[in-house]
């Protein structure tokens, strides 16, 4: 069941020769949303010098999509052991570290996360020797904190979340604390679109600009966090983080931008294994093609923010300012973000006889023309995106079956034949795209969009994932 097995059993084996003590065994964990999968997992001891040395038991749990994802971290405390609830543990013995927060395949490995548990540990030591009495005390506690490492947990306790059913519980997490990201958080809050909002700050350091803003002010509802963990039960995930490097060519700053994926993806789509991913990172095709293959998501529940905003806008423009309302019913623009995307219709009216139909072409691609060169001077800034995402969201946590152009798996439509996203007209639901809006055809649209997913894919096939 695992889906990089050679990956995890290389890097156990060296675990195993640098701590032979560890033992190992594959035993079921339980999720916090109750769900259950058979885990490899090693505990053993660790040395620790504080003053005095220490061995401190620990118990690490190999998640199904090592190595992109953390493992699970706990301490496993003796019976005369009393857990120091501090900044890297917490009282059930969850052990929380930045090594774990900034996980990152191929950097970061089993053998570095252990040498930063003990250096952390050396610095404020997680446990305490208890004496008779207080040992008698923790027995109770140490069976509940068992359980949780055993993967048990009580169910009762989970069936509601703030007075609501958890299945009517509507929380979206955004990963990415830069300008998008915010302005996504505050959309979404603005709206009232979800129950709770997790931004996932994935920057290094500490809280800082507008994440920190967010924390002052104390957004409702709004929580931030560095921990994936946080975003367990998420309904939506927002992806808006891009990667800041040096890359010297666009194809480096995609490949940048995989790699930056690679670490988040397994993990988000392991602590909602039943959300909609939702990419708005750039470029926004081939991003939510990328986080399709790493999530291994049906297409459905994978979408990108696509053309969503430039067809509102476009339709906006033929009712108000061209005075086209009819027109604008069925106008969509589609294809690739950018320069490249197209206009076009999901019905036509019926007319009499090919002279009429000819005109009335005539007539709507004039109308269309003149509404693209207004849209041309738009530009897409966050807090715009961040109203997009939000009118998305909307639509999918609310089962609206409302249409939007987003990014969608286009294989099988207008003859490409190739796994490429595209913005096509899609009906959106809580399961993400229930059906693809049927387009006019149109020799022309479909030309375009025929030359967009054969870039797309060529930079795809140069891609490494």
């Amino acid at each position: 069941q695992y889906k990089f097995r050679d990956l995890t059993i290389e890097e156990l084996k060296n675990v195993s020769k640098t701590y032979p003590n560890f033992t190992f065994s594959m035993n079921t964990y339980t999720f916090k949303d109750g769900s259950q999968k058979d885990l490899l997992n090693f505990s053993g001891t660790v040395p620790v010098k504080y003053g005095n040395s220490y061995n401190i038991p620990i118990r690490l749990w190999i998640l199904d999509s090592h190595p992109f994802a953390p493992p699970i971290c706990f301490l496993k405390p003796t019976a005369n052991m009393g857990i120091s609830v501090g900044k890297h543990v917490d009282a059930r013995g969850r052990i929380y570290l930045p090594y774990l927060q900034n996980w990152s395949h191929p950097k970061s490995t089993l053998i570095g996360l252990i040498k930063e548990m003990i250096a952390k540990f050396e610095e404020e030591l997680p446990l305490y020797s208890l004496s008779s009495s207080d040992a008698a005390r923790q027995s109770e506690l140490l069976s509940y904190i068992a359980k949780i490492t055993e993967g048990e947990t009580d169910m009762k306790s989970r069936s509601k979340i703030g007075g609501k059913n958890e299945g009517s519980f509507n929380k979206i997490t955004v990963v990415g604390s830069g300008d998008l990201g915010i302005a996504c958080v505050l959309a979404v809050a603005a709206k009232d679109v979800a129950d709770k909002v997790v931004l996932l700050d994935l920057s290094e350091g500490a809280a800082k600009g507008g994440s920190m803003d967010l924390e002052i002010f104390a957004v409702p509802n709004v929580e931030i966090s560095k921990d994936f963990s946080a975003s367990a039960d998420s309904k939506v995930v927002v992806l808006t983080v891009n990667s800041l490097g040096n890359a010297q060519t666009y194809l480096d700053v995609i490949q940048s931008n995989v790699d930056l994926f690679r670490g988040i993806i397994p993990a988000v789509s392991h602590y909602s294994q039943n959300a909609v991913l939702l990419v708005a990172s750039h470029p926004v095709e081939i991003m939510t093609f990328v986080s399709w293959k790493l999530s291994s998501f049906p297409k459905s529940r994978v979408i990108g923010v696509g053309a969503n905003l430039d067809s509102e806008r476009f339709q906006y423009i033929l009712t108000n300012l061209l005075k086209a309302e009819v027109l604008a019913q069925d106008a969509w623009v589609i294809g690739e973000q950018g320069e490249d995307k197209v206009p076009s219709w999901t019905s036509c009216n019926v007319v009499a006889n090919q002279t009429e139909a000819m005109a009335a072409h005539n007539s709507r691609e004039k109308v269309a023309n003149r509404a693209m060169e207004v849209l041309k001077g738009k530009g897409q800034r966050s807090w715009s995106v961040g109203l997009s995402v939000a009118d998305l969201a909307d639509s999918i946590l609310k089962d609206k079956r409302k249409v939007h152009s987003v990014s969608t798996l286009a294989k099988g439509c207008c003859n490409i034949n190739s796994e490429v996203f595209l913005s096509l007209p899609c009906v959106l639901g809580t399961s993400g795209v229930i059906e693809m809006v049927r387009l006019e055809e149109d020799p022309l649209v479909q030309e375009k969009l025929q030359s967009s997913a054969g870039s797309i894919h060529d930079l795809q096939q140069q891609l490494k994932l």
